[in-house]
């Protein structure tokens, strides 16, 4: 199994850095990335894409019964203004500068992330089938890989999504093929693995979601995602140049704040908190907004792609209103990838290693990428 993931892994590095791959193929060395002040981390860089697939759901979409949302149940009124957006302390990366000044408008945001009773709903509602369930299309595959590539075996092209599987023992944090798995199987219904199941747990956030799965999602409910600054904003909770989301204390100083990993990334997790992996919605203190889990959990989709400098286009701008993202996406570490912003860290983010629960913090992949730290939560205007 681990064998094909590394060998899909090796398809992806050549689509995105095709001269450079081959090149480290000849010499049998691993492509060594060049030093940046982006720090590594277990939710950031550290995670693949999944491969090219046939994701558009084209005719579940267009017979999509919009849902009536004009209550906005199950959701809060977030009052728009003006605040602060960008790093706070000197964990932030360089993608999360300079802080700028936005203005948004009010906006409807769920209190929590959509959780597998509601994703369930949707798909009794409409037989949506997400991108984690589908086989990859090999056709749209080698469009995308030298004319030599060979076609891999049918197993390897089999349904899958990406797993955590702790480490045995300490190991390197530049190697995540190390505790990630690619399997086959794992989907929305069964999120450590084929052979796993959401019995009993309705309640718990819904994750293998892809940006695409997501949106199908805010059609049929009537919402949206949020875009990056909406996210941001409605994080802090109305708290200005804090951290996280409950002020400035640390994530391990006091009561818990959030599901977070308690111990040694990857492979000892001390689970303090009571939850080895995702936690049910509400499990932890709302912020002043009356959101839960807007830190921790699960990775949240947002509607922007992403663009390591786009903060900088906002340096001679002394607000921007209600903005919406870049228009082209670009990450230094995957040229040729167009990407997502996620937001809010996960169960896997840890003080030591990685800090994505933090208000600020960005974290990125393509639109079909799926794995067992993935949601999302809606907007509505």
């Amino acid at each position: 199994m681990k064998n094909n993931f590394l060998i899909i892994f090796l398809w992806l590095n050549l689509i995105i850095t095709v001269n450079v791959c081959v090149a480290q193929q000849k010499s049998n060395k691993k492509v060594v990335p060049k030093k940046t002040t982006t720090k590594k981390t277990c939710c950031t860089t550290a995670i693949p894409n999944r491969l090219v697939i046939n994701s558009s759901n084209t005719n579940v979409e267009n017979s999509l019964k919009i849902i009536d949302n004009k209550t906005h149940e199950g959701m809060v009124w977030i009052p728009g203004g003006i605040f602060s957006m960008g790093g706070d302390n000197d964990q932030a990366r360089q993608d999360e500068f300079p802080k700028h000044q936005v203005k948004l408008n009010g906006f409807f945001m769920d209190i929590t992330e959509v959780t597998n009773a509601q994703f369930a709903k949707f798909v009794s509602a409409t037989g949506y089938v997400t991108t984690a369930e589908k086989d990859i299309d090999w056709d749209e595959l080698k469009k995308q890989l030298p004319s030599d590539t060979p076609k891999p075996d049918a197993e390897t092209l089999k349904a899958a999504s990406l797993v955590f599987v702790p480490t045995s023992g300490e190991v390197s944090l530049q190697d995540y093929s190390q505790w990630w798995n690619w399997s086959h199987g794992a989907n929305w219904k069964h999120p450590q693995g084929k052979d796993s199941t959401i019995d009993g747990k309705d309640n718990y956030p819904v994750v293998h979601i892809s940006w695409d799965d997501a949106n199908a999602y805010c059609k049929w409910a009537g919402k949206r995602l949020p875009t990056e600054a909406e996210w941001e904003f409605a994080a802090r909770g109305g708290l200005s140049k804090n951290v996280y989301t409950w002020g400035n204390k640390k994530v391990d100083e006091g009561k818990f704040h959030c599901n977070y990993f308690q111990g040694n990334f990857p492979y000892k997790n001390e689970v303090s908190d009571g939850f080895i992996g995702s936690a049910p919605v509400k499990s932890f203190p709302a912020n002043d907004y009356g959101l839960y889990d807007m830190s921790g959990n699960v990775w949240e989709w947002c509607a922007d792609k992403y663009n390591n400098l786009y903060y900088d286009s906002f340096k001679k701008v002394k607000v921007t209103i209600n903005p919406i993202g870049p228009t082209k996406s670009y990450d230094p570490d995957e040229p040729l990838v167009e990407k997502r912003v996620m937001r809010g860290g996960s169960f896997l983010c840890n003080e030591s290693y990685c800090s994505g629960y933090r208000v600020s913090a960005r974290m990125k992949s393509s639109a079909d990428s799926s794995m067992e730290h993935l949601g999302f939560r809606c907007v509505s205007n």
